[in-house]
């Protein structure tokens, strides 16, 4: 049987998990249940979240709203949707309409935009915003200097409620490298609430190769895929697919 069907396999690792989250929010003083796990489904069928929202994992995330908008048609309902992908123009109106978070804001005017959708459908969306800490070319984000301009404006749109930031460190083979992006993040987040009247509770920062690194450093929200699920041994969609459903 493949991993990904395997629902035992999928509790034993959630088990792992939990236990690596004990271990590292004890060493920053916090307990385990401050600590939401968002489960990245991408290329994993509407059977796999299914499965983690009966162990009780409710956050989801995908970052290719096509792949979403499918798993959604069967799901329904269910669970609280994260887009943690790079929000596209043609994009927002159906992302609005799909998911309860956006963690990857980084533009004043795809804020904008996705302000105007949620306002019109009559939706708050949970947004947080993206900054860059790593000063990699390759990743999305504002930068650290920019993020207090853009919380503030943001903060001022209908439609969404501003909650914290999100970071994605380099990919590097000791997680103890990641620390200082990690401790960038949570340094600008108390400063920002220092400098305003912003409230950020949200630091989504971490993924499965430095959660624990992450979570020492103040994490409140990791994203994790492999770790939770195993490797992805083919695409739920392939990308081609996804022409045909813009």
């Amino acid at each position: 049987m493949n991993f990904s069907f395997s629902a035992s396999a999928i509790q034993e690792r959630l088990e792992k998990l939990q236990e690596k989250i004990e271990k590292a929010a004890q060493k920053s003083g916090r307990r385990a249940d401050a600590i939401t796990v968002v489960a990245v489904t991408k290329g994993f069928g509407p059977e796999i979240i299914e499965t983690l929202l009966k162990q009780g994992i409710l956050h989801i995330g995908e970052n290719r709203v096509q792949e979403a908008r499918i798993k959604k048609e069967i799901i329904g309902e269910k669970g609280i949707w994260h887009f943690i992908g790079h929000l596209q123009k043609n994009k927002i109106k159906l992302t609005a309409h799909l998911f309860d978070w956006v963690d990857s804001l980084d533009s004043l005017e795809e804020a904008t935009l996705l302000s105007h959708v949620a306002k019109a459908i009559g939706k708050t969306l949970k947004v947080l915003v993206q900054v860059n800490t790593s000063g990699e070319s390759t990743k999305h984000g504002t930068t650290p200097e920019q993020a207090q301009a853009l919380c503030l404006a943001i903060n001022e749109l209908p439609g969404l409620e501003l909650l914290g930031l999100m970071t994605i460190a380099p990919l590097l083979k000791e997680p103890e490298k990641a620390r200082p992006f990690f401790s960038l993040l949570r340094k600008l987040r108390d400063q920002i609430e220092t400098n305003t009247n912003l409230r950020l509770p949200i630091l989504s920062m971490g993924m499965s190769q430095d959660f624990e690194v992450a979570i020492e450093e103040g994490a409140t929200m990791i994203r994790i895929g492999t770790f939770l699920l195993g490797p992805r041994s083919s695409p739920f969609l392939k990308k081609e697919d996804t022409k045909t459903l813009l």
